[in-house]
C-alpha cells in the first residue's frame, strides 16, 4: 500500500512465533511526545496522476482494498490502538484495526464502515480515512517516581478534503475519491493526537477492555455443557458395556466346572487366539502412534502453560514458539512409542521405523509449508518466512529433534516386546459375514462424529482468530475441551472397538486408530464450509494458501486424535 513511510528506523525484531504466522511489525511515521498535544499534524501527502499506468496502479489497488475492507493494524507501546463504536443494544465493540476507507454503492448503500458519517453520500464514490484522532489514556505511577504508563490507545479515524495539504485545518468535506474520477488526486494524510489521564485502569489489566467487547462467553458455557452430556452418555455406555458383560462372562466362567462347558465360547471369546495377531502395515502404525504422542504432550503441555497465562495476546507470537520448541524437544517419547509398538508387532527393521519416526510427518508438513512459503514469496507477501527463519526450523529439526527420536527409540527397543496375555495361534481364524454398522468403514466414520460434536464451536473460534485476526483468548475452555475431547475419542473408540470384536472381526489395530482419526476428515469438511460461508477470499493464491494451513492442521489433528 502506497501510505507514508517511516524515514530510516529499524524494524523491530520479532519472535518464531509471529515470523511463523507472518506478523510483520513496520516502524511507523506518526511520532508523538508523551503529553504533547498535537492538533492536525501532517505526516506526508501522496499524489496521483491517474494517466500515469503507475500512480493508476497504486490507486486502483487502494480502491480494491476500501472495497474488500483492508484494516490498519497500529499498536502503540505493545497495545492495539482500538477503534471504539457502538453497535446494537447498548454496547461498545472495540475493533483492534480501523478500516483503510470505504465505498459507497452506485445506488447509494454505504458499505461496512461508510455508516458512521451521513456526509458520506456521493454514489460509486470511495472515502479515504486519511486522518485519525488518537487518543492515550495513561496513569501516573503514585508510589514509584517512575513517571506515567500507557492503559489505552483509541483513534476515530475521519476523512478531510484537505484544501491546503502543507498547513492542514481539518475541516471541511470528506476526501472522496469517485470511481470515474481522472486527472490528479491528492491525499494528505494527517493525525491529532491528545493525552489524558485515566486513573481507574491498571496497567496489568489493561488489555480487558478490548477483551470484554468480544461478545462470546455465554455460547462457550452452552458448548461446554454440550460436550459435557456427550462425554457422560459415552462413559455411562462404555461402564455399562464393561461392567455388565464382563461381569456376566466371568460370573460364567466361575461357575463352570466341568470343561465341556468351556467349548461353548461366543462373542469375543471366539477371537482370543487372534487378538495379538500383528495388524498389516504395522511400520505405519507405529510410525503415526509415535508422531502422535509427540502432538498430544505437545498440545497438553501448551494449553497449560496458555491457562496460566504465560502465553496470553500481549505476548505476541508466543503460542506459535512454544508449541514449536515443545514440538522439536518432544522427540524422544515419540521415538520410544514408536519402536515400543513397531517391536510389539514383531517387526525387525528397526533402522527404518526411527528414520521415518523422525522424518514421514514432520517432512509431510514441512513440505507443504515450504509450498505456501514459495507462493507466498511469488506473491510479494509480508507474510512469506526469510530464508533465515527456514533454516533456523531444518536447524531444529534436524539438530535436536532426530537425535531426540533416536535416543527414545533406542530405550524403545532395548526393553522387552509387550507381553501378550494369550498366544497368537497359527492359523488365522475366517472371519464372519459382518452387520453394516460393524463394517470397517461405517464403524469409523461414525466414530468420528462424537469427538467432532464436542469441540465445533471452539473451532469456529479459533478459525476465526487464525483467518479474521480476531484475539483468541480462552484458553480456560480450550482446555477443558482439549481433556473432553480425549476422553470422548476413546471411549467412542472403545466403545466401537468391543462391537466388532463382538462379532468376531479381530482386526482392531488400524480400526481404533481411524475410528477417533476420523474426526479430522470432519475438521477438514468444516473448514471447507467455513471457507465458502465466512471468509471472502479471492484469487488462487489465498485459496492455495488457506487449503495448504488447513491440511497441516488436519493431518496434526488427525495425528492427535488417533
Amino acid at each position: 500500500f502506497d501510505f507514508c513511510q517511516a524515514e530510516g528506523k529499524k524494524r523491530p525484531s520479532e519472535n518464531l512465533g509471529q515470523v511463523l504466522f507472518g506478523e510483520r511489525i513496520e516502524p511507523s511515521p506518526y511520532r508523538f511526545s508523551f503529553n504533547k498535544k498535537e492538533t492536525c499534524k501532517s505526516v506526508c501527502t501522496k499524489t496521483y496522476d491517474t494517466t500515469k499506468p503507475e500512480d493508476k496502479q497504486k490507486l486502483d489497488f487502494l480502491k480494491k482494498s476500501m472495497l474488500l475492507n483492508y484494516q490498519h493494524h497500529w499498536i502503540v507501546d505493545n497495545m492495539p490502538v482500538t477503534w471504539c463504536y457502538d453497535v446494537e443494544d447498548g454496547q461498545r465493540f472495540c475493533n483492534p484495526g480501523f478500516p483503510i476507507g470505504c465505498y459507497i454503492t452506485e445506488d447509494g448503500r454505504p458499505k461496512d464502515a461508510c455508516v458512521i458519517n451521513s456526509e458520506f453520500h456521493d454514489k460509486d464514490t470511495f472515502y479515504i480515512f486519511n486522518h485519525v484522532d488518537i487518543k492515550i489514556y495513561y496513569h501516573v505511577v503514585e508510589n514509584e517516581a517512575l513517571g506515567a504508563r500507557l492503559v489505552a490507545a483509541k483513534l476515530e479515524p475521519k476523512s478531510y478534503k484537505h484544501t491546503n495539504p502543507d498547513n492542514p485545518d481539518c475541516s471541511g468535506v470528506p476526501m472522496d475519491i469517485s470511481n470515474k474520477a481522472s486527472g490528479e488526486v491528492k491525499i494528505a494524510y494527517t493525525y491529532s493526537v491528545s493525552f489524558e489521564e485515566e486513573k481507574s485502569i491498571r496497567w496489568a489489566s489493561r488489555w480487558d477492555y478490548i477483551l470484554e467487547s468480544m461478545p462470546h462467553t455465554h455460547i462457550q458455557w452452552f458448548s461446554i455443557m454440550n460436550s459435557l452430556v456427550i462425554v457422560l452418555f459415552l462413559s455411562g455406555m462404555v461402564a455399562m458395556i464393561m461392567l455388565r458383560t464382563l461381569h456376566k462372562d466371568i460370573a460364567r466362567y466361575n461357575q463352570m466346572d466341568s470343561t465341556e462347558d468351556a467349548q461353548e465360547e461366543f462373542g469375543w471369546k471366539l477371537v482370543h487366539g487372534d487378538i495379538f495377531r500383528p495388524p498389516r502395515k504395522g511400520m505405519l502404525l507405529s510410525v503415526f502412534l509415535g508422531s502422535g504422542t509427540q502432538i498430544l504432550i505437545m498440545t497438553f503441555v501448551t494449553l497449560f502453560f496458555a491457562c496460566l497465562g504465560f502465553l496470553s495476546p500481549a505476548n505476541r507470537g508466543a503460542l506459535m514458539t512454544c508449541a514449536v520448541v515443545l514440538w522439536v524437544l518432544l522427540g524422544t517419547p515419540a521415538g520410544y512409542v514408536a519402536a515400543r509398538f513397531y517391536k510389539s508387532f514383531g517387526g525387525e527393521k528397526w533402522k527404518t521405523n526411527v528414520l521415518l519416526t523422525s522424518f514421514l510427518c514432520p517432512g509431510i508438513v514441512f513440505a507443504d509449508f515450504f509450498i505456501m512459503n514459495l507462493i507466498l514469496w511469488g506473491e510479494g507477501s509480508s507474510a512469506a518466512i526469510p530464508f533465515g527463519t527456514l533454516v533456523a526450523i531444518l536447524a531444529l529439526w534436524f539438530c535436536i529433534s532426530v537425535p531426540l527420536t533416536f535416543i527414545g527409540a533406542y530405550f524403545g527397543f532395548k526393553k522387552n516386546a509387550i507381553e501378550h496375555p494369550v498366544r497368537t495361534n497359527q492359523i488365522p481364524r475366517q472371519i464372519p459375514e459382518q452387520s453394516f454398522y460393524t463394517k470397517p468403514l461405517p464403524g469409523i466414520v461414525m466414530g468420528g462424529i462424537l469427538p467432532f460434536g464436542c469441540i465445533f464451536i471452539q473451532l469456529f473460534f479459533i478459525l476465526n482468530s487464525i483467518w479474521s485476526h480476531q484475539m483468541y483468548y480462552m484458553f480456560g475452555f480450550l482446555f477443558l475441551v482439549f481433556i473432553i475431547l480425549v476422553i470422548t475419542c476413546s471411549e467412542a473408540t472403545i466403545l466401537l472397538c468391543y462391537f466388532h470384536l463382538c462379532a468376531e472381526d479381530y482386526h482392531w489395530q488400524w480400526r481404533s486408530f481411524l475410528t477417533s482419526g476420523f474426526t479430522a476428515v470432519y475438521f477438514l469438511i468444516y473448514a471447507i464450509h467455513y471457507f465458502f460461508s465466512k471468509l471472502q477470499i479471492t484469487g488462487t493464491a489465498s485459496t492455495i494458501l488457506y487449503f495448504g494451513y488447513t491440511m497441516i492442521m488436519v493431518l496434526i489433528f488427525f495425528l492427535f486424535t488417533g
